[in-house]
């Protein structure tokens, strides 16, 4: 009796796992097309993009088949056409720093003018939060470029700013803004700055407002209440909007273009020129490519940081 039960349940367990087999081998090839999809429509042109990066550059466009990493060179060193001497190329590391210092500026401004705004959003009644949430939300049910052109309005020479300030008897000659590395800062934070509030209120309204009352009872001055209670809970909101103003400012194309003219240009606008005007589609890859280095070295911190945050809770 005992050697009958003990091979019905022996033979149960093998169903069971024959069963379970067949459910992950079906869900396999029902999420193949998916798969296969995503494969081609998302990996596909990435691949081709690196390839081309260890390609030479064609004589008007495209590339020639044969092999080298000239491009990669090229994004850090010149060779000098007179005496072939091997130099930094500057202008390359002007417009990667010009890029990251911008882009880190309007994360810390963008940081700044959001978490006050968050605040105040998740320490209202209900409706008028719902209202103050919906506000927030307009700018994305505008075109981004209209939203930059609205912004050339404002700092333009003859824009609403200077003819303030002329009309209060400020200045006498216009402040020039437009075409600067201001300007496309001004942009940038103007642009991006709801992709901060949003998850910065989300952090907020989850945050209980007793402590700041224990804090306070335990005679913490405002400061100390903000630096040791307040930023530690929302941490993860600063963390999360934070990388969704850097990555997107650090690719940045149409605000850089407008507001900062040819002479300002960004990352974003290096890479387009190597694919348009410069025609050396090699350098545009590899440039290309470590962009997605840097972005996915910023998701990596924002994992790490998330986790030692979750773990610190």
């Amino acid at each position: 009796m005992t050697d009958t039960s003990t091979t019905n349940a022996r033979q149960l367990s093998d169903l069971e796992v024959r069963a379970e087999k067949e459910r992950v081998k079906r869900n396999w090839l029902l999420s193949m097309p998916a798969m296969i999809l995503l494969l081609l429509g998302a990996s596909g042109p990435l691949l081709i993009v690196l390839v081309y990066s260890f390609m030479t550059p064609g004589d008007y466009s495209g590339v020639i088949w044969t092999p080298t990493v000239k491009a990669w060179f090229q994004i850090f060193f010149t060779v000098d056409i007179f005496d072939d001497t091997v130099r930094l190329a500057d202008a390359h590391l002007t417009i990667f720093g010009r890029s990251l210092r911008l882009s880190l500026l309007t994360t810390l401004l963008t940081l700044i003018f959001g978490l006050p705004t968050a605040y105040f959003i998740a320490t209202r009644p209900g409706r008028q939060r719902t209202l103050w949430l919906f506000l927030i939300t307009i700018p994305f049910w505008t075109n981004l470029l209209i939203r930059t052109f609205a912004i050339l309005e404002v700092i333009r020479n003859e824009g609403l700013i200077n003819n303030f300030l002329r009309w209060l008897g400020v200045i006498d000659e216009p402040i020039q803004i437009l075409y600067t590395d201001t300007a496309v800062l001004i942009g940038m934070a103007y642009v991006y700055l709801p992709l901060m509030v949003l998850p910065l209120y989300a952090a907020i309204d989850r945050f209980d407002f007793r402590l700041v009352e224990a804090g306070y009872d335990l005679y913490a001055n405002r400061w100390q209440v903000l630096r040791r209670v307040i930023l530690p809970i929302v941490k993860p909101g600063i963390i999360a909007g934070s990388i969704l103003v850097f990555v997107p400012s650090l690719g940045a194309y149409v605000t850089p273009r407008v507001l900062g003219g040819g002479k300002n240009m960004m990352i974003g606008n290096f890479i387009e020129l190597q694919f348009g005007q410069g025609r050396n589609w090699p350098l545009g890859s590899s440039l290309s490519i470590l962009l997605l280095l840097v972005v996915a070295v910023a998701l990596l911190f924002y994992v790490r940081a998330a986790n030692r945050g979750g773990s610190d809770e």
